[in-house]
């Protein structure tokens, strides 16, 4: 499997090819249950494809592929929010295993150090990249980079829409659904302004030529 050009790194060597390998077959199983005819030049190949996909995107539940926060010192002292948006992701709803899918919104206060922008991103990567609840999403992102970076706050929105209410249920294409969480000094009442200053950024249009 590639991924931007260079091999997972992996530490499991014949025994992720096994694991693939049953995860296909139990494919191929649900298909034939299902009463389609696995021999089809369509389906054929299905099950590994399958297989190979799920190895793939669900690759946040791989303790191994944690992103590396890459931390600088904060030498200029700056106290201001840094703030990156419309970041895009994708994950999997954890309770019908359909695609969910949408923007995040990620800030933080500096304390001692600053990180990568990228890095943010890669964050929010990382734990789209299994079985998820938006809900438990976005708390996890926040605790990760209250943990790595230690700032002197953080706050994270997510919007996105879930095709297990567009696809089935209800059936509500375009709905909608927004989280949001805080840490440090948004949390606290000072912390209003930056709360503030966070959700008018949302609201303005971005200014970069898309």
């Amino acid at each position: 499997m590639e991924r931007e050009g260079k091999k997972e790194k992996s530490p499991c060597g014949k025994d992720c090819s096994e694991r693939r390998r049953r995860i296909a077959k139990s494919i191929r199983e649900i298909l034939e249950t299902l009463g389609f005819d696995i021999a089809r030049s369509d389906l054929r190949d299905t099950p590994s494809r399958v297989a190979e996909m799920y190895w793939e995107i669900f690759r946040g539940e791989r303790e191994e592929n944690e992103p590396k926060l890459t931390v600088f010192p904060n030498d200029e002292g700056y106290r201001s929010m840094v703030m990156v948006r419309d970041i895009p992701f994708y994950s999997m709803c954890a309770h019908h295993l359909v695609p969910f899918f949408g923007v995040g919104h990620i800030g933080y206060i500096p304390a001692e150090s600053i990180v990568g922008l990228s890095k943010l991103a890669r964050v929010l990567e990382h734990f789209a990249r299994r079985p998820q609840v938006q809900e438990r999403l976005t708390e996890q992102v926040a605790d990760f980079l209250q943990k790595k970076l230690n700032p002197r706050g953080v706050m994270v929105v997510l919007e996105a829409r879930h095709l297990c209410m567009e696809m089935r249920g209800v059936e509500k294409p375009g709905a909608l659904t927004m989280t949001t969480t805080t840490r440090g000094t948004f949390d606290v009442e000072e912390g209003v302004d930056y709360r503030k200053e966070f959700l008018r950024h949302l609201l303005r249009p971005g200014s970069v030529p898309r």
